[in-house]
């Protein structure tokens, strides 16, 4: 009997479920789009028993339109949307708030008081991370702070944080197991890198009690068996690793100075920076890489939160075209953008800016402008924050970029990857399989339950698609870089 890798891609806007054989090979593929919740402006929230519902449909849709069961899985690979944060009741399996994504910014001026009071620099320190409402840590405290007696119900042990994975796998259990992996871990603002602990002092400050955290463990173990009727067999769990390091793992970066780009809801851009913490200069984050049989991998990551959300916003904010997939031949119907820049902060800045006050601005219309140059100066804005992202990895490291590997559905637009590659001035390579993040959370649960031998046998798999290499002249790239840069100072601190 032929066995599948079955991986669980729990996304910002979608549940998906990918089954892989042992060529690594998509065998196939289910997706369910879920409630975005807004209930004021910069807050972003999911509904968890939605987001558990719709990542079963999708995995028993996968299974069906292959015609098997639970028999057949290897095992399971859960990867996820990082720092989104979900409190639960032990007990019920119910949670006590919705839960609040990555993109939320209500815990903004919680933020800013911890840096007026001088926690920056040991935070950074401890965790890699700058501080910001993106990350899980005050989130909690949020939850903690304004559900009726969450504090409370935390000290005596009653509740239960996760991130996206730790709650699928407690709900695969059914509540039998409370873990996280160290990629998750590293995202929480609560954890200490150097250490591979939850840190004390941090969980203090933030007035978190120890009891309601996860068991941290790493990125390829059996954590534990599936306990539900669903797969109609015990499925081991095998592997766990936060979507980005998923994708880098996914897309084998596993040489240090190796760097990927994942162009989704947002585009995270990870470098390999092997096996010690390394601290940036440059408003870059410090992360967990993943972490195998003992070993650690730390990475350098630039987090842009507006990426696939921009083509969306055309789609159903603009109306200027009916599905994503038209913005790539409207922004063809021109040579250029005609001098319109379009910076995309709908959220705020990510890397290497850090401005949580900075808001969307479009500059340099005039009458001659149409609908296909604001769509080509909107995907534009994508490949120009990566270019800023990818320019500060150089600098921290010393190491120049000279390849940049690709994923994630904008990574099938060919006006923006050649786009990329004409700014970044260096090859970008997309592979064969863009569905990188599940692959790399399918490769680490096949690495620990034996489908896979090692990272060697996995790496014979790796096809590419297409490369782009840069065609735009030198000068022509360097004057748009300088009014991207121009355009991105305007926006800055707008809803301050």
């Amino acid at each position: 009997m032929e066995k599948f890798i079955l991986a669980l891609d729990q996304g910002t806007t979608s549940s998906r479920a990918l089954l892989f054989d042992h060529n690594g090979n998509i065998r196939s593929m289910a997706q369910k789009e879920f409630t975005q919740i807004f209930p004021k402006p910069g807050w972003v929230e999911h509904n968890p028993q939605e987001i558990w519902s719709s990542q079963v449909a999708v995995a028993a849709e996968a299974m069906s339109r292959i015609s098997i069961n639970g028999s057949c899985l290897a095992g399971i690979g859960i990867t996820n949307q990082r720092e989104t944060t979900i409190v639960w009741d032990r007990k019920s399996g119910e949670p006590i708030y919705n839960a609040i994504v990555w993109q939320d910014r209500r815990t903004s001026t919680f933020c800013d008081e911890l840096k007026a009071k001088g926690y920056s620099g040991t935070i950074r320190q401890k965790t890699g991370l700058v501080v910001d409402a993106y990350f899980s840590g005050s989130k909690i405290k949020w939850i903690l702070d304004n559900v009726d007696g969450a504090r409370d119900r935390a000290k005596k042990g009653e509740l239960a944080f996760g991130t996206v994975d730790s709650w699928l796998v407690w709900k695969l259990t059914q509540g039998r197991t409370h873990v996280t992996d160290v990629s998750n871990a590293s995202r929480s603002m609560l954890f200490n890198i150097n250490t591979l602990e939850w840190d004390a002092e941090l969980l203090e400050l933030f007035k978190i009690p120890i009891e309601m955290m996860p068991r941290i463990a790493s990125s390829s173990e059996i954590y534990d068996h599936t306990n539900t009727t669903f797969f109609a067999s015990k499925v081991p769990i095998g592997g766990i690793a936060g979507d980005q390091q998923a994708a880098l793992f996914g897309q084998m970066c596993v040489d240090k100075g190796m760097v990927k780009n994942t162009y989704g809801t947002g585009c995270f851009i990870l470098k390999n920076t092997g096996s010690k913490p390394f601290i940036s200069k440059n408003n870059l984050i410090t992360t967990v890489a993943w972490q195998i049989n003992g070993k650690t991998t730390y990475a350098l990551e630039g987090s842009i939160f507006n990426g696939g959300t921009v083509v969306q916003w055309l789609r159903d904010g603009l109306g200027i075209i009916k599905s994503s997939a038209e913005v790539e031949i409207l922004a063809a119907q021109v040579d250029d953008n005609g001098d319109v820049f379009f910076v995309p902060s709908f959220t705020g800045m990510g890397a290497p800016y850090w401005d949580q006050y900075a808001r969307g601005l479009m500059i340099g219309i005039t009458r001659g402008t149409t609908r296909a140059h604001i769509a080509r100066a909107a995907l534009e804005g994508i490949a120009y924050q990566s270019m800023d992202v990818i320019g500060a990895m150089d600098t921290d490291t010393g190491m120049k970029i000279t390849e940049l590997r690709v994923d994630g559905g904008a990574s099938a637009n060919n006006l923006l990857m050649q786009f990329q590659a004409d700014m970044l001035r260096v090859p970008v390579i997309r592979p064969k399989v863009i569905e990188t993040t599940a692959l790399g959370a399918a490769y680490l649960a096949g690495l620990s339950t034996g489908f896979w031998k090692d990272i060697d046998e996995i790496k014979t798999q790796c096809q590419q698609d297409f490369t782009f290499v840069p065609i735009l002249d030198n000068e022509k790239s360097l004057q748009l870089k300088n009014k991207w840069l121009d355009a991105i100072e305007r926006a800055k601190g707008w809803d301050k």
